[in-house]
């Protein structure tokens, strides 16, 4: 799977959130922070280039986050510290929350 998410040109000319949710990921994803831009965008897209030792972490997020525990935090917190740990964390949740928003109104316009 590779690490990108991208808004399909004919949903953002219907949804007239798209801008502002586009530039909120973007933010995120590659603006300033702790982490490396690539690995919060392997992140959001629970892609194969997530380090190893993150994967499993990313994967719970995207899958059932209220599964994530504090073991599987503070078994990364001495690696990563609290703020890259926090952007990892948040870029998953939001590649998460945008691909499910994307599968939902892709069903709109078929339906």
């Amino acid at each position: 799977m590779t690490a990108t998410l991208t808004t399909e040109p004919e949903l953002r000319t219907q949804d007239p959130h798209a801008p502002l949710r586009d530039e909120v990921f973007r933010q995120v994803i590659e603006g300033p922070g702790e982490s490396d831009p690539a690995v919060r965008r392997a992140a959001a897209a629970n892609g194969t280039d997530v380090p190893p030792d993150l994967q499993s972490l990313v994967a719970k997020v995207h899958a059932h986050a209220y599964k994530v525990t504090d073991e599987d935090i503070s078994r990364l917190q001495p690696k990563y510290g609290d703020d890259r740990l926090f952007e990892i964390i948040v870029s998953s949740a939001l590649g998460a929350s945008r691909q499910r928003l994307m599968a939902g109104l892709d069903a709109l316009e078929e339906a």
